[in-house]
């Protein structure tokens, strides 16, 4: 009986020595929770101008020590406004709010509850000669001032967070000097919406993602029609046929009428002039005082250019700036799912997005705002598709990666080494009536899935070029941003040129990599168009968005070439008109020539890890 008892009290004992040994964040942290340990207030944070914006903020009612202020400045509405509780709290900030952050959430000028006039990526203010000369910086650094001073028992470190546009005002507050503001999240950001993002890529309209995101952020609601959506009844049966029955832009332009004034700025501003410079967050990025974490997907539709093209300029224009990157395996905004374990035919073997939100994003925070932390050392952290593996580096693009070209050949090769025939071209005709779809699963919308799809589906079309390498004798790591470099004619006087990078496993199986398009007119400058001369050799460089991804052995790599991507980018009339203004008239089709020969010899650079150095993980780490 002695033993027995004994036996019991040393098992209480191992009992209660596990209850102890439970870590905090094992607490649920749900709706319930968090209106237990918070209350909520809303303000009207005054800016130097005397406009008024809307701001909840959320304060732990009991803390041991000074509490960090955690920031999200979005043009989306702070909803639900009264007394209900955002749902972030819980869904996505749970490690914060165990740690008794203080959140702050505030409708940016013009939008929600805000008072003033919102204007879409307002240029930063260059000299400030009055307190009429606001800003995004300004607005920031008004609004955390403000709270800094009203915000009981903060500890006066304050961090900004926002994805996609979110994304934009995060970064932008973080170049507005405040010295509170010690680390900035950027998640998928717009950073110029000319060169990449969802509204243009290297100057080319992305119709569908432009056309849908801006008739519904962007549209006037007139008194009575709350419900006003200037393009219904919109896609009743597919989008390709709608914006192909729709014809040229200006039909486009006519459907939306004055219900999008930002549309029609876009479409007076058809070329990369002063209006879009300033727009551009890449000019502002100098002297990035808080610590920097970028973070994007792989697979983002939206902004996959914005993540890549910040960490690339502040790196170059502040490289004293603490600067660090995630790039997951994610579409756009993936990253604050509850759970994400794969995309596509991807399977990536645990929750990436847990994952991110507990290794990198707020250790990153916590380091920065938290006294007494660990510091987080700046890195890459980067997720390697075709592989399912994570990778750390100490910058991007990797210092392993090296620049490997690979060229177009006659009967559709792809090989390490330059053509030398005297003459060798591979042709096609490019019909504005019959463009290539981005899809083959065409609907009422634009899918995400599309970045992974199998691209098999262009094979039967004489307008698409197809230039396949042999079969890998190991595997290929590609890591940074490829680049095209191509020779090419047209018949007519403009022309556009879609690159896509394929990894085909199987001759039925050709999975994108990546894919860009580059518009002709704009090969020697995006502000000041040249027109082809008809059947004359010309060169086509650019850069498209980075990737990171293992081609396989036993896998090939492909290559495929053609001049329209229908509705995700409108069609070019093939004629060096006025796009936004043109005719149906206008549109021509065109007999295209990609030339793979000496002194002529069409390539796509990409950079290749010859030497694997860095380490990778199956998780985060």
């Amino acid at each position: 009986m002695p033993s027995l008892v004994k036996m019991k009290k040393s098992t209480l004992l191992f009992l209660l020595f596990l209850c102890l040994c439970v870590p905090l964040h094992a607490q649920v942290i749900d709706q319930a929770w968090i209106q237990e340990h918070y209350t909520k207030r809303e303000e009207m944070i005054p800016m130097r101008d005397g406009v008024l914006l809307y701001t909840a903020i959320y304060e732990p009612k009991k803390t041991d020590s000074p509490s960090p202020i955690l920031m999200l400045r979005t043009p989306y509405r702070c909803a639900p406004y009264g007394n209900s509780m955002n749902s972030t709290l819980w869904t996505q900030w749970y490690l914060y709010a165990q740690e008794k952050y203080t959140f702050v959430f505030q409708d940016v000028r013009g939008k929600g509850n805000s008072q003033g006039e919102f204007v879409n990526i307002r240029p930063v203010t260059k000299s400030r000669q009055s307190v009429k000369d606001v800003d995004e910086t300004t607005d920031t650094y008004d609004a955390v001032d403000w709270l800094v001073h009203h915000v009981k028992n903060n500890n006066g470190n304050v961090g900004l967070i926002g994805s996609s546009y979110p994304g934009f005002y995060a970064i932008l507050g973080g170049l507005s000097g405040h010295p509170a503001i010690k680390a900035v999240v950027p998640e998928a950001p717009v950073m110029d919406w000319f060169m990449g993002d969802d509204l243009h890529h290297n100057g080319a309209l992305m119709l569908t993602d432009a056309f849908r995101f801006l008739t519904n952020f962007d549209r006037v609601t007139r008194p009575g029609q709350d419900a006003l959506r200037p393009y219904k009844p919109y896609c009743t049966s597919d989008e390709y046929s709608f914006f192909l029955e729709l014809g040229a832009l200006k039909h486009v332009t006519r459907l939306i009428q004055d219900s999008v004034k930002f549309w029609h700025e876009v479409m007076s501003h058809p070329n990369y002039d002063a209006w879009w410079r300033e727009r551009s967050v890449s000019a502002a990025c100098y002297h990035v005082k808080p610590a920097v974490l970028v973070v994007g997907g792989l697979f983002d539709a939206e902004d996959c250019f914005g993540a890549w093209k910040l960490y690339e300029t502040i790196r170059k224009q502040s490289p004293e700036t603490e600067l660090s990157l995630c790039f997951g395996p994610w579409w756009h905004g993936a990253w604050n799912k509850p759970v994400v374990e794969g995309f596509g035919s991807y399977s990536f073997g645990s929750n990436t997005a847990a994952d991110y939100r507990k290794r990198i994003e707020f250790p990153f925070v916590q380091s920065h705002l938290k006294p007494g932390t660990e510091h987080y050392k700046a890195q890459v952290n980067c997720f390697v598709s075709g592989e399912t593996v994570w990778r750390q580096y100490a910058s991007w693009p990797p210092i392993e990666a090296q620049a490997t070209s690979f060229y177009l050949h006659q009967e559709s090769q792809l090989k390490a080494k330059a053509p030398h025939t005297s003459q060798s071209f591979s042709m096609y005709l490019s019909d504005p009536a019959h463009p290539v779809p981005y899809t083959a699963h065409n609907g009422r919308s634009r899918q995400k899935e599309y970045m992974v799809e199998n691209q098999s589906f262009v094979y039967s079309r004489g307008d698409v070029l197809c230039f396949t390498s042999a079969i890998l004798d190991a595997d290929m790591t590609v890591t940074g941003a490829p680049q095209a470099d191509l020779y090419v004619s047209s018949s007519t006087t403009d022309a556009d040129f879609v690159v896509k990078i394929v990894d085909q496993s199987s001759p039925d199986q050709a999975i994108l990599v990546r894919g860009d398009v580059m518009r002709a007119r704009y090969r020697n400058s995006f502000e000041h168009p040249q027109p082809l001369v008809p059947n004359k050799i010309s060169r086509i460089r650019f850069t498209l968005p980075d990737i990171s991804h293992t081609f396989k052995k036993g896998h090939r790599l492909q290559i495929q070439i053609q001049s329209s991507w229908f509705p995700l980018v409108d069609r070019n009339p093939q004629q060096f008109v006025n796009i936004p203004t043109c005719e149906n008239a206008d549109f021509v089709p065109a007999t295209i020539k990609i030339f793979h020969q000496d002194k002529a010899a069409s390539r796509v650079i990409l950079p290749v890890q010859h030497e694997m150095k860095s380490p990778k993980n199956n998780s985060l780490k």
